[in-house]
């Protein structure tokens, strides 16, 4: 099958993918092989490539929001037919049995294995995954739409849900790529006010056209005080802004996986139960319920499409901050 591959992590304007025939993997006990139509291209695979997640698995396929069908099924995989159309997401497989897997928290399981991070994922023609772990797809909305749903999606919706925004609240939003403009449908879906953060005029013109009531720059100050506020893009300093932006008992929700350094914070900022939270991955019942509701609303994504051979340039895009809504592979 032909892949893209990373041997080694390097800058992305280095070209490190390597595009070339590779093994066709073999679906192990429990497992389905999906042969990929499309996989998006997200900020994770962007520090899995440039060595800011450290690396688990040499070489490995990266990618993670696989839109594609079941190809092949391995020794007691009986939850989806051959031919069912199926999403893989981030999150591989946990252990069940430890008290994070036991009490709803699996996304905290401290032996959880990742897509395209710890074993091959989604940038390949085929990838072989976890029955258990894979979300059954709607028909009628096409591959390349549905792709960013699997994590931008997803991760939005889980950092809507711990920033515990109320309907009717006033909701901030930095750094407003493809996570970003799948959640404010969600927030508008919930009658919440949205106030756009970004350095990026068309990414501000992005979120006007989504509904947003104001859209100004990352340091900017809006019109009101916000209830909560979703930093989605991967820089530090954004947390001291968001906190400036809230009201009492406001919080913070970090929606990435990796950050640069938060500056030192004065104590003010944090005092009257102010609150900053990370987002660590999600639940599988995270998922079932966004596409639920993501096929309620329903969700439309804005995407700007790559041949499979080009993942290095789609990453390149993305650093650049040049994608508006998602990037995303047609396999």
């Amino acid at each position: 099958m032909k892949a893209c591959s990373l041997s080694q992590p390097a800058p992305v304007g280095s070209q490190p993918l390597r595009f070339s025939d590779q093994p066709m993997p073999a679906p192990g006990p429990d497992e389905v092989l999906v042969r990929v139509a499309a996989c998006g291209v997200c900020r994770t695979d962007l520090h899995v490539v440039e060595g800011e997640l450290q690396p688990r698995k040499s070489p490995v396929i990266p990618g993670h929001q696989v839109v594609g069908v079941v190809e092949r099924r391995g020794p007691g995989a009986t939850r989806f037919s051959e031919g069912a159309r199926v999403g893989v997401p981030w999150l591989h497989r946990t252990c069940g049995v430890c008290q994070y897997c036991r009490s709803g928290r699996e996304n905290l399981c401290e032996q959880a294995v990742f897509t395209g991070w710890m074993v091959d994922g989604g940038y390949a023609e085929y990838v072989a995954a976890h029955q258990d772990f894979v979300y059954a797809l709607p028909e009628g909305v096409p591959d390349l739409h549905l792709a960013p749903l699997l994590c931008a999606g997803i991760i939005g919706f889980r950092t809507l849900r711990v920033s515990g925004i109320q309907p009717g609240g006033a909701l901030g939003m930095y750094g407003f790529g493809a996570a970003a403009h799948v959640a404010i449908q969600v927030a508008r879906h919930w009658d919440i006010r949205v106030y756009a953060f970004s350095r990026d005029q068309r990414h501000r013109g992005l979120a006007l056209d989504l509904g947003a009531v104001w859209a100004g720059d990352s340091f900017d100050q809006p019109p009101e005080k916000l209830d909560a506020a979703l930093v989605f893009a991967p820089a530090g300093e954004l947390v001291v802004a968001a906190l400036r932006t809230l009201n009492r008992g406001g919080t913070v929700a970090l929606g990435g996986i990796h950050m640069s350094p938060i500056p030192p914070l004065d104590y003010d900022l944090l005092y009257h139960e102010r609150v900053v939270r990370s987002v660590a991955n999600n639940t599988r019942r995270d998922g079932e319920d966004f596409l639920r509701l993501a096929a309620e609303i329903p969700i439309h994504t804005e995407v700007q499409e790559f041949p499979l051979s080009e993942a290095n340039q789609a990453l390149q895009t993305l650093k650049q901050d040049a994608v508006r809504g998602a990037a995303v592979l047609r396999v």
